[in-house]
């Protein structure tokens, strides 16, 4: 984790909020999190995944079909440098975002970063249960789906572990207690130069 002092910008209706970036594996909840903490903030959100397949004009399955990895990467981080240069607001990456340096700088230089984090058993629980994760999101190998997450978690997690300030175990909790979560960690975060949104709770 991260050690850092950043400021809250100026936010809507003249409140105050810091730009949010969520990151982790597929099903960890970021898209839903997202929502609800933008809820609770009265700002935007935005997900990484739908800026991508909006430019594309095709689905995230497609580009990985039609076009490859590699130019899923490109926009994906088209995306993200575009997004995280917008008005202050919520935004759900895909679990691969910050695997490229320009993808974690520009996170990083926007606001807060949070890592939300699972077991693999509760990630493919999760995904088995979620038909439009499986529709959406192409596996990235050809080995069986439990295999993939523990290997690919094995070597994500130090990148995830140095792109985030905080990290927040979603390990049998609802979206909504992980909401108070996130809200009470940044509300205790002593590195905060100045005043903290107010949830509306």
């Amino acid at each position: 984790m991260n050690n850092r002092s950043l400021t809250w910008a100026s936010g809507p209706s003249n409140s105050t909020f810091m730009p949010l970036t969520l990151i982790g594996y597929r099903a960890t909840g970021k898209t839903t999190l997202a929502k609800l903490l933008a809820e609770r903030f009265g700002c935007p959100w935005a997900d990484s995944d739908d800026e991508i397949e909006r430019s594309a004009g095709k689905t995230i399955a497609a580009i990985f079909a039609e076009d490859g990895e590699p130019a899923f990467r490109e926009l994906e981080a088209r995306a993200i440098a575009d997004l995280c240069r917008r008005d202050p607001l919520i935004l759900a990456t895909g679990g691969g975002a910050p695997l490229l340096p320009e993808n974690r700088r520009a996170m990083r230089e926007a606001g807060r970063v949070i890592w939300l984090r699972a077991e693999s058993a509760t990630i493919h629980a999760r995904m088995i249960n979620d038909e439009s994760t499986a529709a959406r999101r192409p596996p990235l190998s050809d080995s069986p789906p439990m295999r993939e997450i523990v290997r690919l978690l094995e070597a994500r997690t130090p990148i995830y572990e140095q792109t985030a300030d905080i990290a927040i175990d979603t390990d049998g909790f609802t979206p909504e207690e992980l909401a108070d979560t996130i809200v009470a960690s940044l509300h205790s975060d002593k590195n905060l130069n100045s005043g903290i949104p107010n949830s509306g709770n």
